[in-house]
């Protein structure tokens, strides 16, 4: 028994971290507002994905107290910010269409390039987004160079987040000055994406 346990701890570390480290992102296009993005259009930049469901309480966490939004402002000019929304229609966070999708943007207040609409869960789970937030950096060469948490502390209380390490920003603040991410892997935190 004790071995099936230990299995089992094993297998599900393993997937933590489905995609390798400096290798290429995968693509893709997906539908949005305030418009479509194809992946391979974004040359030069770094880019930020981050997975979005408007009813989980540590997305919440991140946009009531507008600290995602800080970040998506605060790395306009040097990042391409998308948040996608990878919830299955019937499922909490599902945005029916890009109209919906509008509205959500604007009520949040995003400051991302776009919101991206992956109702049926195609990119999410071609980088295995597990939670919302979940996120990810691509940098200009098109390599995965960070995956996991927004920040140090899992919790869904916005009085947390001075007291965190914001991983995003960490990352963010080191490639662009030309230095090496000093924390390229977290476990991400959240709501499971509902797929």
């Amino acid at each position: 028994m004790k071995n099936i346990l230990v299995g089992m701890i094993i297998c599900l570390a393993g997937n933590l971290f489905a995609l390798e480290m400096d290798s290429i992102a995968p693509t893709f296009e997906l539908r949005g507002t305030p418009k479509t993005v194809n992946l391979k259009d974004i040359k030069d930049r770094y880019i930020v994905l981050e997975w979005y469901n408007e009813g989980c309480p540590f997305v919440r966490k991140h946009y009531d107290s507008k600290n995602m939004q800080g970040l998506q402002r605060k790395y306009k000019d040097n990042v391409t910010w998308l948040t996608l929304n990878s919830s299955a229609e019937g499922r909490q966070g599902f945005l029916e269409n890009v109209a919906t999708a509008k509205k959500t943007f604007n009520k949040e207040q995003m400051a991302a390039m776009s919101l991206l609409l992956d109702s049926t869960g195609k990119v999410g789970k071609l980088y295995e987004a597990k939670t919302t937030p979940h996120m990810f950096i691509i940098d200009p060469k098109g390599k995965l160079v960070y995956q996991g948490a927004i920040d140090s502390v899992a919790s869904a209380n916005s009085d947390d987040i001075k007291n965190s390490i914001n991983y995003i920003d960490q990352a963010l603040t080191e490639s662009l000055a030309g230095k090496k991410i000093s924390v390229a892997k977290t476990k991400p935190y959240g709501c499971s994406v509902k797929y």
